[in-house]
């Protein structure tokens, strides 16, 4: 009894200190999950948790976001999960999504995993168009994240109308130009067609570097008011902050970039921004929510404090990463070598066989042929002699006939009777005699002749016989396959060797392969800049060709400014022309929470 209530005890002691928990669904760009997390879990333990399950080290990206009264926030990373004002209604959810971009994604972004996530989520804004691209870049794009789906083009696989549930391009685009799904994918592909040989996370970085030039491209916008009561738009990116006309997202009436703000801080509603040249007027403005005020500073710090990072050396942590990722990067490409090798020893193997079985087929047509000659000559011969032997008969008999009209002859003149009349009648007989027997004679020397021609005919049809027999001894002995195990070529001495031991593969790099891999990307980035070249005259020619096609009805305001803009030729290039600036002194103030 004391030993059952003890037992009960340690049980309801064991139950009290359980944690209590409460679910929450983590939303990515391609996935969902469920977390039970503790009561006194803050967004920092959350927000670890997370990272660890997709296996991802950069984390200054990213954030946890969710909706209040149609407002964006962010999770706190310093604040309980359940303080914050989310719904308290299980599962809780938050979107895990790309908070700060990079200035240069193919410079900055290390992981492939953090690669996916920035592909998945500019992808998604293109298409749902608040991020605005040209319509002859929108087919480049979808090109691109085609390949990243599908691999190479092929065209035995990738049929016409393969593309037809797939979402590529922003519905705008769409209905712009007078065109059919298929005439939209034919363009797609053919462009697809020329990203052979690229990996997934070399189609999906390739697909962010066309995109992060695009005017809207990272950018947060805010609706604001200038001390004059004038609406207007507040954009925060990567590069610093930029005033807008409402009408206009793409092109900035005044930036500020944060190497020349010297401080930024709100009181209530009112924001100001103080330049670090003083000859500059402070501008100041005024948002609509304290909750919107809130977010804009957090943009403001986290970007800045991303731009004044990347103007350092690179800590332990991130120089350990792109460590990781050139070894990751190489072997990826030794292995992409080894396996086109393999590829490329397959398809020769295969056009040996197909040519093995084709000469194969070949010569059972040629032995074919040479029985169907042979029965031919065999029946050929056959009646040759058959007919030699008749005319030999007929021309015997001829002679036996000869002979005995010779016979009669000589009795009809030795029985001739001795009277005139009958003397001539004799001599009538005898002369007609004659004239027989030597036509007898003529017709048996002429059988006697043709006897002798077909005697040569079947002569020569059986010498014909017997080349053909022989010809067909001679294919039947010659040999058919070649042997189906070459000794494979010997590697080239400067690639690394692969010893599979076990179920464990190692991989030893030696300097020369690291020494060839770096002449590989030199000769790449050359090639990448004429490819370049080559890509942008693609996409005038795509430009031009579609022209002519589109309803200009039905172009939007921000087609008509980019359209304007590119007249003007001022391209969308505001990553292509960033440049390494001194770290300067930025300060931002809450002088609420003070």
């Amino acid at each position: 009894m004391a030993g059952a209530i003890a037992s009960r005890m340690s049980f309801s002691s064991l139950k009290r200190k359980q944690p209590k928990t409460f679910t929450v669904r983590i939303v990515t760009m391609d996935a969902e999950m469920e977390f039970n997390c503790e009561m006194k879990w803050k967004g920092k333990d959350l927000f670890d948790l997370v990272c660890r399950t997709l296996g991802l080290r950069e984390t200054w990206f990213f954030g946890l976001q969710y909706t209040i009264k149609d407002t964006v926030a962010w999770l706190k990373m310093d604040k309980k999960v359940l303080d914050h004002d989310v719904s308290k209604e299980e599962p809780v959810t938050f979107h895990f999504l790309a908070k700060f971009y990079p200035e240069n994604a193919e410079e900055e972004l290390v992981q492939e995993i953090t690669q996916h996530l920035f592909f998945l989520q500019v992808k998604k804004q293109i298409l749902d168009e608040k991020i605005y691209c040209p319509p002859e870049a929108s087919v480049l794009l979808a090109s691109y994240a085609v390949q990243a789906k599908y691999g190479d083009y092929d065209p035995s696989v990738h049929k016409r109308g393969f593309l037809a549930q797939e979402e590529l391009l922003p519905k705008r685009v769409i209905n712009l130009y007078q065109m059919t799904p298929e005439m939209w994918e034919e363009r797609i592909t053919a462009w697809y067609a020329e990203h052979r040989g690229r990996a997934r996370d070399e189609a999906e970085m390739e697909y962010l570097k066309i995109a992060q030039d695009l005017e809207m491209y990272g950018v947060n916008y805010f609706a604001i008011r200038n001390k004059k009561g004038t609406e207007l738009l507040l954009g925060v990116d990567a590069l610093g902050l930029h005033i807008y006309d409402p009408e206009n997202r793409l092109t900035p009436k005044i930036s500020f970039p944060w190497n020349e703000i010297r401080n930024i801080s709100y009181s209530d509603k009112e924001f100001t921004i103080k330049p670090l040249d003083k000859k500059i007027d402070v501008f100041k403005f005024n948002s609509s929510k304290l909750r919107v005020n809130k977010l804009i500073l957090q943009l403001c710090i986290g970007n800045h404090d991303l731009f004044m990072r990347r103007r350092k050396a690179d800590s332990l942590e991130v120089q350990q990463m792109k460590a990781q990722a050139r070894e990751e990067k190489a072997r990826k490409q030794m292995e992409r070598q080894r396996l086109a090798r393999e590829k490329q020893m397959r398809e020769e193997a295969e056009r040996t066989r197909d040519e093995l079985e084709r000469r194969l087929l070949q010569m059972k047509e040629e032995a074919t042929m040479a029985n169907e000659a042979l029965m031919r000559s065999e029946e050929t011969a056959d009646l040759l002699a058959e007919k030699a032997q008749i005319t030999e008969e007929e021309a015997k008999l001829l002679a036996q006939k000869a002979a005995e009209a010779e016979q009669e002859m000589q009795r009809i003149k030795a029985t001739a009777i001795r009277t005139e009349e009958e003397k001539r009648l004799m001599e009538q007989k005898v002369l007609e005699a004659e004239v027989l027997a030597l036509k007898m004679a003529e017709e048996s020397e002429r059988r006697a002749k043709e006897a002798d021609q077909l005697k040569q005919d079947l002569q020569e049809a059986r010498e014909a016989e017997r080349r053909a027999k022989q010809k067909l001894l001679e294919i039947a002995t010659k040999p058919t396959y070649p042997p189906m195990n070459p000794i494979p070529a010997p590697l080239p001495p400067d690639i690394p060797s692969f010893n599979l031991i076990g179920d464990s593969l190692s991989f030893d790099f030696k300097d020369t392969d690291m020494k060839r891999l770096s002449m590989e990307i030199e000769k790449e980035k050359v090639e990448y800049m004429e490819k370049s070249k080559h890509l942008q005259e693609q996409l005038n020619e795509l430009k031009t060709e579609i022209e002519a096609l589109k309803l200009k009805e039905r172009e939007t305001a921000l087609d008509i400014l980019h359209n304007e803009n590119s007249d003007r030729g001022g391209g969308s290039s505001k990553h292509n022309t960033i440049k390494k600036v001194p770290e300067s002194f930025l300060y931002f103030a809450d002088q609420d929470s003070h």
